[in-house]
């Protein structure tokens, strides 16, 4: 019996702190919906799943997975100071966003994503945002999230709400698994010592591919 309730243990893992909890006769019921045989042997115990019992045992191996994405943003337009701006055409700005994501089993994922940003306006300036994040699967391809964002070496600090949708690569064994297009809303507060104080909200365009 305790082998079958190690093999338990493996098949049920996110229900395990309620099986620490439950009684006898709940235990035997799980038991009873997730095992379908078990065969004795000299040596080893076997245990056959059900077909839920597979399918709950490929999510507890499946565990956390590590990916990433690379890609570039273009801000559009940016609303500062009661001034409207079009970036693509007052100051433009491209952004390289590269990012490392790990996630789990369920619908959402951890996204750290570092943006080096090149700015072709005077004093044309390079900057480097720190940005991670939480991502929530929406379902169909579609995605929401919400980012912190601290700029290096300035004052301006921040958060980036944000929606996606992505297109899979079908590609057997390759390293890109999908495509996406992002819209993202960038709010900024920038505090200098000494300096006047900027709140800017803008709105930019995310492509990419993540693997």
């Amino acid at each position: 019996m305790r082998s079958v309730m190690n093999r338990l243990a493996e098949l049920s893992i996110h229900l395990q702190s309620q099986l620490n909890e439950a009684d006898w006769s709940t235990k035997r019921e799980i038991i009873r919906a997730l095992v379908q045989r078990i065969e004795i042997g000299p040596t080893k115990v076997a245990v056959g799943t059900t077909p839920a019992g597979r399918v709950a045992l490929a999510q507890a191996q499946e565990g956390p997975t590590l990916g990433g994405h690379i890609g570039f943003v273009l801000p559009l337009v940016t609303h500062s100071g009661g001034q409207t701006i079009n970036d693509t055409a007052d100051q433009f700005l491209i952004g390289f966003p590269v990012g490392v994501t790990l996630k789990g089993t369920g619908r959402t994922a951890f996204d750290l994503e570092l943006v080096p940003f090149i700015n072709t306006a005077r004093p044309r300036t390079n900057s480097l945002t720190l940005h991670p994040g939480l991502i929530w699967s929406l379902g169909h391809g579609f995605g929401a999230g919400v980012r912190a964002a601290f700029d290096v070496n300035t004052s301006t600090w921040g958060f980036t709400p944000l929606v996606n949708h992505s297109w899979p690569i079908k590609s057997e064994g390759g390293l890109l698994k999908a495509y996406f297009l992002e819209a993202d809303l960038p709010v900024r507060f920038n505090r200098p010592v000494g300096g006047p104080m900027t709140n800017a909200v803008t709105f930019a365009m995310h492509f990419g591919v993540a693997f």
